[in-house]
């Protein structure tokens, strides 16, 4: 984690209301990794006293550029918006607890709602780097707020869902999963919580419905993995990145938890963003 100076390279509205930008920040751009954010410092301004966590949308080691993917929805976003290029602001990050990718893995299925494409979109890259094949399935309330495919590398296979039948599949993304989870190996999510709740009981349901029979227990297999390692996660086919609104994004204010299955408080900051879908209790209502 560092607070470094990051300039802006280029803004551009990609859909009504949303951006992505390019910032300079080699200290970020070599460090992060999918699933982490920075917690961006805007304007001296009253009542913008308070960062704003944004996911790393996509980080270039070899130009150290990172992009972040907003909507604006307050003076805070609205101020990112009227940065020129060439213009700086302060960057927290990389923060909080990245994906798990099991080395074994040849195919994964992302699921991303709106705006939570900016929370899968950098494993995209990291995996297609290491030879893995990739599906998106992306929902959207209609065609006008669908990510554009042209932003998704060629090898990526791109599915769509919208509420209201307007482009792609008519109905929600959720309903798109069947057609891809005896494929994938593992899946990786990120949108609004009844979306992330749906595919978690679909995870929990997989290995019935696809008849996946449970291996005898092997000499020594006993011991479990604590729940939230790495190794854990690693081992989970759904992970899940959650957004919750933060204040500090350091795991001090506690502002940001979401209740675990042990009855323990997560910090989606220091524990997460991104959770095995079977550590989160969903119906505690966070």
């Amino acid at each position: 984690m560092r607070l470094v100076p990051a300039e802006l390279v280029e803004s551009r509205q990609i859909l009504p209301g949303q951006w992505i930008q390019s910032f300079h920040a080699p200290a970020l751009a070599s460090g992060s990794r999918a699933g982490q954010f920075v917690h961006v410092r805007t304007g001296d301004y009253s009542g913008l006293l308070l960062r704003r966590p944004l996911s790393i949308n996509t980080a270039d080691p070899a130009t150290g550029v990172i992009t972040i993917h907003f909507r604006t929805v307050g003076r805070g976003t609205d101020w990112l918006t009227r940065l020129r290029p060439g213009e700086t602001l302060d960057m927290l990050g990389p923060l909080g607890r990245p994906f798990e990718v099991d080395p074994r893995s040849r195919h994964l299925l992302l699921v991303a709602g709106g705006l939570g494409i900016a929370g899968v979109r950098m494993l995209i890259d990291e995996a297609i780097r290491d030879g893995r094949q990739v599906v998106v399935l992306f929902g959207a309330a209609s065609a006008r707020d669908v990510y554009p495919s042209s932003l998704l590398p060629d090898e990526v296979e791109y599915a769509v869902a919208t509420d209201d039948g307007s482009l792609g599949h008519a109905g929600l993304v959720t309903e798109l999963v069947a057609d891809y989870e005896a494929w994938a190996d593992q899946a990786f999510a990120c949108g609004p919580k009844p979306m992330l709740a749906a595919l978690a009981t679909l995870a929990a349901g997989r290995r019935e419905r696809l008849g996946v029979a449970k291996l005898g227990r092997k000499r020594g297999g006993g011991r479990r993995d604590p729940v939230g390692s790495p190794a854990a996660r690693r081992k989970s086919f759904l992970q899940v990145a959650l957004e919750q609104n933060m204040g500090c994004a350091v795991g001090a204010c506690l502002g940001c938890v979401v209740m675990g299955v042990t009855g323990q408080p997560q910090r989606v900051c220091r524990e997460g963003p991104v959770f095995a879908a079977e550590e989160i209790a969903w119906e505690a209502g966070w």
